[in-house]
């Protein structure tokens, strides 16, 4: 546990309230020494009852699930907790395979971690994710790309005056197009700048894209908001933005 202790010099998650979920003992009880280390006040949660109970009383700052959980799986729950919160979720999973880490994505996730993982790592992940999610400062500043509008300060974007129910790594793509407007970003790029990864898998920008793409284009199935550069990456399109004449 000497990475454990060398944590709490830094403390990186101090007062971050984390809930983690895993039908391992030895697991939670790892991950809740490191993460307790870091800072973080730490609930834990052995079956998908008990976490959704946890998650609606306690309203953690970040949420770590396990995709095999005994009740509704981690992907049920991921579900259920998007419907009426953007938290940042990490999905811990045994199934290495590219569609199950799609699967974890598309059903709300903001990241994963395949098991074994160092605890280090997931340290390390949920520091990455909270950052984005509850920033120190504005960062970047405001934009408006005609019925676009990011606030910095209020870390919300709205379309057409209205609020977007963004999660954390959803918010933080939009606004990096957003303020890029007409330039092609490679997916490595975006891994790099968004989710401050060197090394990953760029699915998990597909995943993100396609669910914007549901949140703010007319027709998802034939984007015009954010577009596709066949084999780099993705362009945001201002002119599909724009406010029609007439309109106040």
């Amino acid at each position: 546990m000497a990475e454990a202790r060398s944590l709490a010099a830094d403390r990186p998650l101090d007062g971050r309230r984390v809930l983690v979920v895993d039908d391992d003992p030895t697991l939670l009880e790892i991950a809740a020494t490191y993460l307790s280390a870091a800072g973080a006040l730490v609930d834990t949660a052995a079956d998908s009852v008990v976490a959704l109970e946890l998650a609606a009383t306690r309203r953690p700052d970040l949420v770590v699930l396990d995709r095999m959980i005994p009740g509704v799986d981690g992907l049920a729950v991921a579900r259920r907790l998007r419907e009426s919160s953007s938290v940042p979720i990490i999905v811990l999973t045994a199934l290495g395979e590219p569609e199950h880490r799609i699967e974890g994505l598309e059903a709300g996730a903001d990241d994963y971690l395949a098991k074994p993982f160092s605890p280090r790592e997931l340290v390390l992940r949920a520091e990455a994710l909270l950052r984005r999610a509850h920033p120190a400062g504005a960062g970047g500043g405001d934009v408006t790309l005609g019925r676009l509008h990011v606030d910095a300060e209020r870390r919300e974007i709205t379309l057409d005056g209205g609020a977007l129910a963004l999660t954390a790594r959803e918010h933080d793509l939009l606004a990096y197009l957003a303020r890029r407007p007409g330039r092609t970003v490679s997916r490595e790029q975006l891994l790099a700048d968004v989710w401050g990864w060197t090394i990953g898998d760029v699915s998990t920008i597909t995943v993100h894209v396609r669910r914007l793409r549901e949140k703010i284009e007319a027709d998802a199935a034939a984007p015009a908001i954010i577009a596709t550069v066949w084999g780099v990456g993705y362009r945001l399109n201002a002119e599909a933005l724009a406010v029609p004449e007439g309109a106040s």
